[in-house]
């Protein structure tokens, strides 16, 4: 099982819990055989979920966790006095080594407190990042950070730069990936006071390839590999990312039956329009990876379907095979002393 990349995850977390967490944890097991998940939760409500799929017993196993750290808790009580939630005792699997990563869609702020309380930050990480794959034009990029740090300093963000360039090149397989800090213009002096600051930090940090400034209106194209900014920016991007998203797609199938004419098209183009918005749809890409921390901690979408779970499970293994946190060490911290 050394081999094996093991993965926890909270079978009790998200508005489609515990069945859509269960089927993604079963797809992904079923597409890779190198997947050890440990379920974390209530054990006979995943017991009853898992009975409906066929897939490797020795691949899946469930831990009992009796609670349940609903939404609205807040994260740092509920993290201290629910030791036995399905995220603390799956957190903790990633503490002790039984693990090599940990996967939810439940409550954001609980997973974000407890990844940083227990788990554990990366000796010289001053902030760890939220950091999503975003659909664009050519493929996708990283936004980060899209949560988990308000009120980040210029430092972070240029430790954000360099960790986005170490996941884009080694888990994306994109050399030398462009950075962009967000901005409201392209030129130089323009921004607010945390952007002036860090720009000509990030224009002299040899380690990143960073081209400049980039304006929200041209991240769909895939100007820059990795979007830096600080959180409360980055919510807001990825929010209207995906309404917007959601909204076209509303808008495109509707406009499709409207008439008997352009019921025909919409047949004859499905295929090809299908494909085209799949490749559009943040699902495709999983969960959002806690970046910097001592082992990998993704969330995913309180909504997610089995798909998003897949993915994420799946991104996990690509996370351990390419050594991400020993490159982060070296690229990011070794560099900075």
């Amino acid at each position: 099982m050394d081999e094996m990349t093991r993965v926890a995850v909270d079978a009790m977390g998200g508005d489609n819990a515990p069945s859509e967490i269960v089927k993604g944890v079963v797809d992904a097991v079923n597409e890779n055989s190198r997947i050890k998940v440990y379920l974390t939760g209530r054990e006979q409500e995943i017991e009853r979920a898992l009975g409906q799929y066929t897939y490797n017993k020795e691949q899946i196993e469930i831990v009992n966790a009796t609670e349940v750290i609903e939404t609205a808790e807040p994260p740092v009580m509920a993290i201290r006095k629910k030791k036995d939630s399905s995220i603390v005792v799956a957190l903790n699997l990633v503490k002790s080594g039984k693990c090599d990563a940990f996967v939810s869609a439940g409550s954001s702020g609980a997973v974000l407190v407890g990844g940083q309380l227990i788990v554990g930050r990366i000796k010289g990480i001053e902030r760890p990042p939220l950091a999503p794959l975003i659909p664009t034009e050519t493929g996708c990029a990283l936004l980060i950070d899209c949560g988990a740090n308000v009120d980040a300093r210029p430092s972070h963000l240029v430790q954000f730069a360099k960790m986005g360039s170490v996941y884009m090149e080694s888990v994306m397989g994109i050399a030398n990936p462009k950075v962009a800090i967000v901005n409201i213009g392209a030129e130089e002096e323009k921004g607010n006071a945390l952007v002036k600051e860090t720009f000509p930090m990030l224009k002299n940090c040899p380690e990143i390839n960073f081209i400049g400034s980039i304006e929200a209106r041209d991240i769909p194209t895939g100007y820059a590999d990795v979007i830096v900014c600080e959180a409360f920016a980055g919510n807001i991007i990825l929010k209207l990312y995906e309404g917007v998203g959601a909204t076209l797609i509303k808008k495109v199938k509707a406009g499709m039956m409207t008439s008997l004419r352009s019921k025909i098209g919409a047949l004859l183009v499905k295929p090809a329009l299908k494909q085209t918005l799949k490749a559009f749809s943040l699902d495709e890409y999983g969960g959002a990876p806690l970046l910097g921390l001592n082992g990998l901690v993704v969330k995913t979408h309180g909504s997610s379907k089995a798909v998003e779970i897949k993915n994420s499970i799946l991104q996990c293994v690509t996370f351990k095979e390419q050594k991400i946190n020993q490159k982060i060490k070296d690229k990011v911290i070794l560099r900075d002393e």
